[in-house]
C-alpha cells in the first residue's frame, strides 16, 4: 500500500502547490484545515517551506536553492535584505539575535521564522533576482552540488558548471522527475580535489579521462547511491559509465526516471536509492539504465582521477576552500569561515558590499558552510583581508572553528534531540582556547548532528557528535554519541561509533583526553584518521574519557518539550500565537 505521503502527493504535487500555497498565504495559516495540515506541509517542501516544530505554529524555515552554492553579483545582497525584513521572529537567539541566513552542507541557504503571508512577495523578489525556492526540499531533484568554485579554480580537471547549470535548468520544475519516491541528491565535480563530496550522494558525476578514438576526452565517471541518513550509511558505488559532458542530462535523467519507477513508495524509510542498489547490485543498475532509459551506448568507465581528493581527507592540501586560493583568470578566491553556517544578516549585507568592492560581487558557498569570495585581485587581496568583517569569517581560522559544522538542531527542528548550532559554537570557542593539536595538524572537523538524519554529515569527519539523551546525577540531560575516524577521499570511510551517551558538557573534556592521546600515542606525520584506523574500537572509547572541565552548557538540560530552547519562558504554553495574516 502506498504511504499516507504518496496518497498525499498523488492528490497535490510539484508546481500547482504553489497556487495553494498562495491562496493560503492570502487567507492565512489558520485557513488550512487542521486535519490537512500533515498533507500541506509535506507539499510545501517541494517549494522549499519546512514547518518549523510544536511550538512555533505558523513559522516555516524558507529553503533557497544556489546550485553549486553559486551567488551571482547582487544575490547576496537580496538573500541579505529578505533575512533582515521577514526572519525575524519571536524567539531571540543569544549567540545569533534575531535575524541571520544559515548556509547548508548542501550548498544552500536557510531562513527561518518566515510567515506564511510573507511567501508570495519573497518569492517575488527571489524571483525577479534570478533565485527560487524551487524543489529546495520534497520528493525530487535537489540543490545539485560540486566544486563551488567551478569554472574558476586553478586546479579543476574540467569545468562543471556549465553542465550543473543546464542539470538545474532541465530537470528543476519538470514534470516528469518532479515525483519521485523520496529526495534526489545530485553532485558534478570537475575538481581533482574531491570537493563535491560525490561519494555521499545518490547520483555523483567525477571527471574521468576516456580514450574516444585515440584521443584522451574528459568527462565524467558515474556512481549511484551514496547517502548518509538514519543509520544506513553508503558511499556511492561505481556502475562503470563514462560519459562526456553534453550526454550529462541523458544519464542523469535516465537514472532519475529509473529511480522514480523502481523506488519503493511503500515504505519511506527504505525509499532512497542506495537501498535499491543494494537489491540490485551497480551492474543491474547499469544494465537497466542501457536497456530501458537511454538510447545510445553507454560507454565504460574511464581513468578516473580519484588518488588526488584531498577534500574532507583529513590530510594534504584543500580539505576546505577556506583560505586564498589562486584562479585561473589570475585572481583569487577567498574562503572564508562561518562557524557553523550562521551568519547575521547586517553581516551579510556587509559582505554583498565586500564582494562588490574588492571582487565581481560573485559569492559561492561550500559544502562546509562556507562561503567565497571570487574574482579578488592581487592588488586588492591585503586590504580585503583587513576588513574588520573578516576578523570575525576568518580565511584563516583556529582548526576547531575551521572543522565546526553543525545542523539546525531543536531550535527549529522537530526531528533534532539536543540544540546544535550555539552548542558547537561554544564547543570550538572552548577548544579553541583550552586545547593545542599536535605539530603539523592543521585542520581537525568535528560534527554535530541533532539526530541520525545526518544533516551535519557527521560521519565523514574526524570527530562526529550525534544527539542523544541520558542521565546524570539522576536528571536527564542532552547528551551525545561520539563517532571518529571519517572522512573522505581516494579510500572513504565512515566513523566508527565507539562512545554512547556522553553528557553534552562533558565532550569538550572528553575531546580534550581524545587529542591528548593522539599526540601522546601518534606515529610520526600520522594523520587524526590514520591513527583511528590503527585502534580497535575498545582502545579508541578509552581515549575518548568523558570528564568535567570548566566548560558550561546552558542547553543540556533543555530535555523537556519546548517552544523554543532559549527563551525563558519556553514551555508549550508560554509559545507565541500564530502569527497575524497582515
Amino acid at each position: 500500500m502506498p504511504t499516507d505521503v504518496e496518497n498525499w502527493k498523488s492528490e497535490v504535487y510539484g508546481n500547482e502547490i504553489r497556487d495553494h500555497l498562495f491562496e493560503f498565504a492570502e487567507r492565512g495559516f489558520d485557513s488550512i484545515p487542521d486535519d490537512e495540515r500533515d498533507a500541506w506541509f509535506e507539499r510545501f517542501k517541494w517549494w522549499g517551506l519546512y514547518h518549523q516544530r510544536n511550538g512555533q505554529e505558523g513559522y516555516f524555515m524558507m529553503r533557497i536553492g544556489t546550485p553549486n552554492g553559486v551567488l551571482e553579483p547582487g544575490q547576496l545582497r537580496v538573500v541579505g535584505e529578505i533575512a533582515d525584513e521577514y526572519a525575524r521572529g519571536p524567539g531571540t537567539n543569544p549567540i545569533f539575535g534575531d535575524a541571520y541566513a544559515d548556509f547548508t552542507t548542501r550548498q544552500s541557504i536557510q531562513l527561518h521564522w518566515i510567515e506564511l503571508s510573507d511567501v508570495p512577495a519573497i518569492f517575488e523578489k527571489l524571483e525577479a533576482n534570478g533565485l527560487s525556492t524551487q524543489q529546495a526540499c520534497g520528493d525530487s531533484w535537489r540543490n545539485i552540488v560540486g566544486n563551488p568554485v567551478a569554472g574558476k579554480d586553478g586546479q579543476e580537471v574540467i569545468d562543471a558548471w556549465p553542465v550543473i547549470r543546464e542539470l538545474n535548468e532541465t530537470f528543476k520544475g519538470d514534470d516528469d522527475h518532479s515525483n519521485l519516491p523520496r529526495k534526489w541528491k545530485v553532485s558534478v565535480t570537475g575538481s581533482a580535489d574531491g570537493s563535491g563530496q560525490g561519494d555521499i550522494n545518490d547520483l555523483a558525476f567525477e571527471p574521468a579521462y576516456k580514450e574516444v578514438e585515440d584521443e584522451d576526452v574528459v568527462g565524467f565517471n558515474v556512481r549511484v547511491g551514496g547517502g548518509l541518513a538514519r543509520n544506513e550509511p553508503r558511499f556511492a558505488r561505481d556502475i562503470d559509465v563514462w560519459v562526456p559532458p553534453e550526454r550529462v542530462p541523458d544519464v542523469a535523467g535516465g537514472l532519475s526516471a529509473l529511480f522514480r519507477d523502481n523506488g519503493d513508495r511503500e515504505d519511506r524509510y527504505n525509499a532512497r536509492i542506495k537501498f535499491l542498489v543494494d537489491e540490485w547490485g551497480p551492474e543491474e543498475v547499469c544494465e537497466t539504465l542501457q536497456a530501458e532509459y537511454v538510447d545510445f551506448e553507454l560507454e565504460t568507465a574511464g581513468r578516473d582521477v580519484r588518488e588526488e581528493y584531498t577534500y574532507n581527507t583529513g590530510e594534504g592540501e584543500r580539505n576546505d576552500l577556506v583560505g586564498v586560493h589562486d584562479q585561473k583568470d589570475g585572481t583569487n578566491f577567498v574562503g572564508l569561515n562561518v562557524l557553523v553556517g550562521r551568519m547575521g544578516a547586517a553581516d551579510v549585507l556587509d559582505l554583498a558590499d565586500l564582494a562588490d568592492e574588492y571582487g565581481s560581487g560573485e559569492v559561492r558557498l561550500s559544502q562546509r558552510q562556507n562561503v567565497i569570495v571570487t574574482d579578488v585581485p592581487d592588488d586588492a587581496l591585503d586590504e580585503f583581508l583587513a576588513e574588520p568583517l573578516l576578523e570575525h569569517y576568518s580565511p584563516d581560522p583556529s582548526p576547531f572553528m575551521r572543522g565546526s559544522v553543525a545542523c539546525t538542531g531543536t531550535e527549529f527542528c522537530s526531528l533534532s534531540i539536543v540544540e546544535t548550532k550555539n552548542r558547537q559554537v561554544r564547543f570550538a570557542r572552548w577548544l579553541k582556547g583550552n586545547v593545542e593539536l599536535p605539530e603539523g595538524v592543521e585542520e581537525f572537523h568535528i560534527h554535530l548532528s541533532g539526530c541520525t538524519a545526518s544533516c551535519a554529515q557527521p560521519q565523514i569527519a574526524d570527530v562526529s557528535l550525534r544527539g542523544m539523551k541520558t542521565r546524570k546525577d539522576g536528571e536527564p540531560v542532552e547528551a551525545l554519541d561520539v563517532g571518529l575516524g571519517g572522512g573522505l577521499g581516494d579510500d572513504p570511510g565512515f566513523a566508527r561509533w565507539v562512545t554512547q551517551r556522553v553528557p553534552a558538557d562533558e565532550i569538550p573534556g572528553a575531546i580534550a583526553s581524545l587529542i591528548d592521546s593522539f599526540a601522546g600515542e601518534r606515529e610520526e606525520g600520522e594523520s587524526f584518521r590514520a591513527f583511528v584506523a590503527r585502534h580497535d574500537d575498545e582502545e579508541l572509547d578509552a581515549f575518548v574519557d568523558p570528564e568535567e572541565t570548566d566548560y558550561e552548557d546552558p542547553m543540556m538540560h533543555n530535555t523537556k518539550r519546548t517552544w523554543y530552547p532559549y527563551a525563558e519562558e519556553d514551555g508549550l504554553d508560554d509559545a507565541p500565537p500564530v502569527p497575524a495574516d497582515d
